[in-house]
C-alpha cells in the first residue's frame, strides 16, 4: 500500500473553551493528521519534541502504527500552544506559542524514506516545508497547509511551497488574506495559478470546498453532530482523512478528489468531539465508513430515484 510522510508539529496543547479545559495534552498538527491518516495507510512522521515530552505520548502514537523513528528529540522545551474559544467555537484565540526546539529545527528525512509517494506538509514554517521537500524524491502528491501568520510575515516562502504543491490545503479566512481579496472564488484562482492542481477551503462548521484547476468545484458540508468539545486540529486531521484517501486508493483524479474532501471531512468530524488527539484516534475504520456513508447520503439528492431531470417541471 503507498505509504505517506507527514513534516509537522508533535506538541502539547493548552485549550480552554466555554465549557472546560484542558491543559499539556497531546497535539500538533502532525499529531492529527497521522492519527487519521494511518486510518487509511501506513504514515511516517519526520519532527522534533524537546527532553520533557513524554515517552508514553511517542508510544501512543506507535501503538497506532505509526511510524515515529523520524522523531527527533533534542535538549529544549518541546512545541507548545495556549489558545480559547468562543461560544461559536469558529475561530481560535492564541494566547500564547512557545515554539521551543522548533524554533531552529532543520527536518532530516530518515533513510529510506525519500520516495514515500504521498507527502504532506502540516501547518509549520514554509522555510522548515522547503527544506522537507528539498530531501524527498518525486512524490506522487504534495499536500500543503499553512496559517495567517506564515501568510503575513512569510508571504512569499509560503507562495514558493504552493507552486511545488499538487494540493493546497488553507481555511476560508487564510485564502481570503493570501490574495487579498473578499472574494473565494478569485483567491482560488490566484493559487492555483501558482501551480497546484487543487485548493481545499476548509470552512469549519460550513464544511468544505474543493476547486480544481481545470475550473471544476464541489462542495461537502461538515458532517453533524450535536456536540463539538474542541476544534483544535480539525483542519489537520481533515487533511490526514484527504490524504489517506487518496493513498489508499492509488488516484488522484477529480472523482477521488472530490470522495477525498467528503472523507477529510468525517476525520475531522471525530476530531471535534473530544479534547486533544482522543476522537481522531478512536475512530475505528467502521466508524469512518459509517459517517461516510451517512455524509454522502446527505449531498445525494437521489436524481435516479425521482426521475430529475435537472430543471423544472412544466
Amino acid at each position: 500500500m503507498p505509504e505517506i510522510l507527514v513534516v509537522g508539529s508533535v506538541a502539547y496543547d493548552d485549550v480552554q473553551t466555554p465549557f472546560d479545559r484542558r491543559r499539556d495534552v497531546l497535539g500538533g498538527a502532525a499529531s492529527y493528521f497521522a492519527l487519521a491518516a494511518s486510518r487509511y495507510a501506513p504514515v511516517h512522521v519526520v519532527a522534533v519534541v524537546g527532553e520533557d515530552f513524554r515517552e508514553g505520548d511517542i508510544e501512543r502514537l506507535r501503538a497506532e502504527g505509526i511510524d515515529v523513528a523520524g522523531i527527533e528529540r533534542r535538549p529544549g522545551r518541546s512545541f507548545r500552544w495556549h489558545g480559547r474559544y468562543d461560544y461559536d467555537m469558529s475561530a481560535a484565540e492564541t494566547l500564547n506559542t512557545d515554539l521551543g526546539v522548533f524554533a531552529d529545527w532543520h527536518p532530516v528525512v530518515p533513510d529510506g524514506k525519500r520516495d514515500v509517494p504521498y507527502v504532506f506538509l502540516a501547518n509549520i514554517d514554509p522555510d522548515i516545508q522547503l527544506d522537507l521537500l528539498d530531501q524527498v524524491g518525486r512524490p506522487q502528491l504534495i499536500a500543503m497547509d499553512s496559517m495567517n501568520y506564515w501568510l503575513e510575515f512569510k508571504r512569499d516562502a509560503v507562495a514558493t511551497v504552493m507552486s511545488r504543491a499538487d494540493v493546497v490545503c488553507i481555511n476560508e479566512g487564510e485564502a481570503r488574506q493570501f490574495a487579498q481579496t473578499f472574494s473565494i472564488i478569485r483567491a482560488a484562482r490566484e493559487i492555483l495559478d501558482l501551480g497546484p492542481t487543487a485548493l481545499v477551503v476548509k470552512r469549519g462548521e460550513h464544511g468544505a470546498m474543493l476547486f480544481l484547476h481545470d475550473g471544476g468545484v464541489f462542495w461537502s458540508p461538515a458532517y453533524p453532530l450535536e456536540k463539538v468539545q474542541d476544534p483544535t486540529g480539525a483542519g489537520d486531521s481533515f487533511a490526514g482523512g484527504f490524504v489517506g484517501h487518496l493513498a489508499a486508493v492509488g488516484r488522484t483524479d477529480p472523482v477521488e478528489l472530490r470522495r477525498a474532501v467528503v472523507h477529510g471531512t468525517v476525520s475531522a468530524s471525530f476530531a471535534v468531539e473530544t479534547f486533544s488527539v482522543d476522537g481522531v484516534a478512536r475512530a475505528t475504520p467502521e466508524a469512518v465508513d459509517e459517517r461516510y456513508r451517512l455524509l454522502r447520503s446527505l449531498v445525494d439528492i437521489g436524481a435516479g430515484v425521482v426521475g430529475d431531470t435537472g430543471s423544472r417541471s412544466e
